[in-house]
């Protein structure tokens, strides 16, 4: 105990430190100092070299100078690209959003869904609309609705309206019409400008009852369910024959060429029958 107690007092004994000129044999400086005062002394100074360096790093750029230290230009050009990214992917995610949406809102107005193509790998912003392909489900689903099949557009459509039947009949030919159905101008039918040569079809199923020839062209008269009779005229060629079991949408004939049995503008005309008394066309088709 006698040593250690001896050597605390030795720690904190102030001792005489001097610098003197060894030619002149002179002292030129002094300073009265224990051991304990000189590691406190350059303890402190060590800290304040460490507290230097860290406000040197804080707030000056002095590490930019060392090699393999990424510099704060690198650092926010990083953070830069990285926030663009990030826009970039909100940018798809968002069109694909409204893609969508226009998508839905097309399907629901019946018209073609479009989707969305880049144009470019850098450039999302330039999109370019693209109709969407036909898939195989697609081309048959439109095959039955064309065609004979059973949910064809062209068969007959039967529902309850007024305690009626109400139906929906195909259409004879493609074209506009000129002249009207009008009971009090005694026109009994509505005559359709269709092309030269243009076939001209059963509007249902039925069975034909007369086929007549005159100098205005062929006619032709067809039964059909629940007492419907339609009547074709103006007909150049006639491809049925009285009797013949026809299907919705068959070739009955042809419309004229022009200038053929005196006729420059050929024009079918189509009459409907009800139970033996004539109809509006245009209630029973769309043309």
């Amino acid at each position: 105990m006698g040593r250690l107690s001896e050597s605390i007092k030795n720690l904190f004994r102030r001792k005489r430190f001097s610098m003197s000129d060894p030619i002149l044999g002179e002292e030129d400086w002094n300073v009265h100092i224990s051991a304990a005062g000189l590691l406190g002394s350059l303890a402190a100074f060590v800290l304040f070299l460490l507290l230097l360096a860290l406000i040197l790093v804080a707030y000056t750029p002095v590490l930019d100078i060392f090699p393999g230290y990424r510099t704060s230009a690198e650092r926010t050009h990083d953070e830069l690209v990285q926030n663009i990214m990030r826009i970039d992917s909100l940018e798809r995610r968002m069109t694909d959003m409204l893609t969508y949406n226009e998508n839905v809102a097309m399907i629901m107005e019946g018209r073609t869904p479009v989707v969305r193509t880049p144009l470019g790998a850098s450039d999302t912003t330039k999109l370019d609309k693209t109709l969407v392909s036909p898939s195989q489900f697609d081309s048959l689903l439109r095959a039955e609705m064309e065609g004979d099949g059973e949910y064809s557009l062209a068969r007959t459509l039967r529902s309850k309206e007024q305690g009626g039947n109400k139906l929906v009949f195909a259409a004879p030919a493609e074209g506009i019409i000129t002249r009207h159905f009008s009971r009090d101008e005694d026109i009994l039918g509505v005559t359709i400008q269709a092309a030269p040569n243009a076939p001209v079809t059963s509007i249902d199923d039925g069975t034909v009852v007369d086929v007549l020839s005159g100098d205005k062209g062929s006619v032709v008269s067809v039964q059909h369910f629940n007492g419907f009779v339609s009547i074709y005229r103006n007909l150049s060629q006639v491809l049925v024959e009285k009797g013949q079991t026809l299907k919705s949408r068959q070739v009955i004939g042809y419309n004229a060429m022009p200038g053929v049995g005196d006729k420059t503008n050929p024009q079918i005309e189509l009459e409907i029958w009800n139970e033996g008394k004539v109809v509006d066309p245009e209630i029973y088709i769309v043309f």
